[in-house]
Protein backbone atom coordinates (compact mmCIF):
# COMPACT_ATOMS: atom_id res chain seq x y z
CA UNK A 1 0.00 0.00 0.00
CA UNK A 2 1.01 3.32 -0.50
CA UNK A 3 1.03 5.44 2.24
CA UNK A 4 1.33 9.25 2.48
CA UNK A 5 2.46 11.75 5.28
CA UNK A 6 2.20 14.65 6.53
CA UNK A 7 2.53 17.21 9.42
CA UNK A 8 2.52 21.13 9.99
CA UNK A 9 5.29 22.64 12.20
CA UNK A 10 3.85 21.07 15.40
CA UNK A 11 3.86 17.35 13.79
CA UNK A 12 6.77 17.26 12.22
CA UNK A 13 8.84 15.66 14.72
CA UNK A 14 6.33 12.82 15.87
CA UNK A 15 6.04 12.52 12.09
CA UNK A 16 9.58 12.00 11.51
CA UNK A 17 9.70 9.04 13.97
CA UNK A 18 6.23 7.37 12.53
CA UNK A 19 8.49 7.28 8.80
CA UNK A 20 11.31 6.12 10.30
CA UNK A 21 9.75 3.16 12.47
CA UNK A 22 6.96 2.14 10.06
CA UNK A 23 9.67 1.54 7.58
CA UNK A 24 11.94 -0.65 10.05
CA UNK A 25 8.57 -2.56 10.39
CA UNK A 26 9.07 -3.86 7.54
CA UNK A 27 5.44 -4.15 6.18
CA UNK A 28 5.92 -3.26 2.67
CA UNK A 29 4.35 -0.51 2.58
CA UNK A 30 5.79 2.56 0.48
CA UNK A 31 5.76 5.51 2.39
CA UNK A 32 5.59 9.09 0.89
CA UNK A 33 6.51 11.63 3.06
CA UNK A 34 4.67 15.07 1.74
CA UNK A 35 6.26 17.58 4.42
CA UNK A 36 6.26 19.67 7.21
CA UNK A 37 10.37 19.05 8.55
CA UNK A 38 9.02 21.54 11.63
CA UNK A 39 11.72 24.50 10.59
CA UNK A 40 9.15 26.88 10.05
CA UNK A 41 6.47 27.95 12.48
CA UNK A 42 4.68 29.16 9.58
CA UNK A 43 3.46 25.30 7.91
CA UNK A 44 0.07 25.35 8.84
CA UNK A 45 -2.10 22.19 8.94
CA UNK A 46 -4.65 23.49 6.44
CA UNK A 47 -1.81 23.28 3.64
CA UNK A 48 -0.47 19.72 5.05
CA UNK A 49 -4.06 18.82 5.25
CA UNK A 50 -4.88 19.95 1.53
CA UNK A 51 -1.77 18.24 0.55
CA UNK A 52 -2.31 14.63 1.88
CA UNK A 53 -6.09 14.87 0.60
CA UNK A 54 -5.07 15.59 -2.87
CA UNK A 55 -2.66 12.62 -2.75
CA UNK A 56 -5.61 9.99 -1.37
CA UNK A 57 -8.40 11.26 -3.04
CA UNK A 58 -6.09 11.82 -6.42
CA UNK A 59 -5.12 8.30 -5.89
CA UNK A 60 -1.47 8.65 -5.63
CA UNK A 61 -1.87 7.17 -2.10
CA UNK A 62 -4.70 4.94 -1.12
CA UNK A 63 -3.92 6.26 3.22
CA UNK A 64 -2.73 9.00 4.56
CA UNK A 65 -1.22 9.91 8.32
CA UNK A 66 -1.61 13.66 9.08
CA UNK A 67 0.11 14.90 12.12
CA UNK A 68 -0.70 17.99 13.90
CA UNK A 69 -0.59 19.36 17.37
CA UNK A 70 -3.66 18.80 18.57
CA UNK A 71 -4.94 16.18 15.36
CA UNK A 72 -8.19 18.53 15.71
CA UNK A 73 -7.28 21.30 13.24
CA UNK A 74 -5.42 18.85 10.36
CA UNK A 75 -8.61 16.01 11.15
CA UNK A 76 -11.39 18.77 10.14
CA UNK A 77 -9.37 20.64 7.47
CA UNK A 78 -8.92 17.10 5.82
CA UNK A 79 -12.62 16.31 6.23
CA UNK A 80 -13.00 19.36 3.98
CA UNK A 81 -12.05 17.29 0.68
CA UNK A 82 -14.27 15.51 -1.24
CA UNK A 83 -13.07 11.43 -0.73
CA UNK A 84 -11.51 11.73 2.43
CA UNK A 85 -12.53 10.22 5.63
CA UNK A 86 -10.07 11.56 8.61
CA UNK A 87 -10.48 11.16 12.34
CA UNK A 88 -8.11 11.98 15.06
CA UNK A 89 -7.50 8.45 16.84
CA UNK A 90 -5.41 8.36 19.88
CA UNK A 91 -6.29 4.27 20.66
CA UNK A 92 -5.90 1.30 18.30
CA UNK A 93 -9.08 0.18 18.61
CA UNK A 94 -10.65 3.34 17.14
CA UNK A 95 -7.62 3.39 14.55
CA UNK A 96 -8.26 0.23 13.15
CA UNK A 97 -12.40 -0.23 13.78
CA UNK A 98 -12.28 3.56 11.92
CA UNK A 99 -11.18 1.69 8.53
CA UNK A 100 -13.86 -1.47 9.56
CA UNK A 101 -16.58 0.56 9.95
CA UNK A 102 -16.49 3.85 8.36
CA UNK A 103 -13.70 3.27 5.44
CA UNK A 104 -11.52 5.96 7.22
CA UNK A 105 -8.68 6.75 4.58
CA UNK A 106 -6.47 9.38 6.98
CA UNK A 107 -5.41 8.59 10.49
CA UNK A 108 -4.98 11.99 11.90
CA UNK A 109 -2.46 12.16 15.17
CA UNK A 110 -1.94 15.41 17.86
CA UNK A 111 1.89 14.98 18.53
CA UNK A 112 1.30 17.17 21.60
CA UNK A 113 -1.60 14.51 22.81
CA UNK A 114 -0.19 11.23 22.15
CA UNK A 115 3.30 10.16 22.13
CA UNK A 116 5.43 8.32 20.05
CA UNK A 117 4.73 4.62 21.18
CA UNK A 118 1.12 4.61 21.07
CA UNK A 119 1.43 6.56 17.63
CA UNK A 120 2.91 3.98 16.11
CA UNK A 121 0.62 1.07 17.48
CA UNK A 122 -2.19 3.53 16.06
CA UNK A 123 -0.63 3.69 12.88
CA UNK A 124 -0.01 -0.29 12.64
CA UNK A 125 -3.35 -0.86 13.42
CA UNK A 126 -4.57 1.87 10.67
CA UNK A 127 -2.20 0.23 7.91
CA UNK A 128 -3.58 -3.35 9.19
CA UNK A 129 -7.28 -2.55 8.69
CA UNK A 130 -9.13 -2.99 5.98
CA UNK A 131 -13.04 -1.98 5.45
CA UNK A 132 -15.06 -4.75 6.39
CA UNK A 133 -17.60 -4.45 3.23
CA UNK A 134 -20.75 -5.36 5.84
CA UNK A 135 -23.96 -4.73 4.48
CA UNK A 136 -24.66 -2.25 7.26
CA UNK A 137 -21.21 -0.41 6.85
CA UNK A 138 -21.82 -0.02 3.29
CA UNK A 139 -25.20 1.39 4.12
CA UNK A 140 -23.86 3.70 6.15
CA UNK A 141 -21.11 4.91 3.94
CA UNK A 142 -23.65 5.27 0.97
CA UNK A 143 -25.17 7.98 3.89
CA UNK A 144 -21.90 9.45 4.87
CA UNK A 145 -21.34 9.87 0.56
CA UNK A 146 -24.34 11.45 0.11
CA UNK A 147 -24.15 13.91 2.84
CA UNK A 148 -20.59 14.84 1.19
CA UNK A 149 -22.44 15.16 -2.51
CA UNK A 150 -24.72 17.75 -1.19
CA UNK A 151 -27.95 15.49 -1.51
CA UNK A 152 -28.78 15.35 2.20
Amino acid sequence: MRVALAADHAGAALKAELLRRLDAAGLGHELVDLGGDGSDPDDDYPDFAARLGHAVAGGQAERGILVCGSGVGASIAACKMRGIRAAVCHDTYSAHQGVEHDDMNVLVLGSRVIGSEPAVECSLAFLAASFSGAERHVRRLRKVLAIENGEV
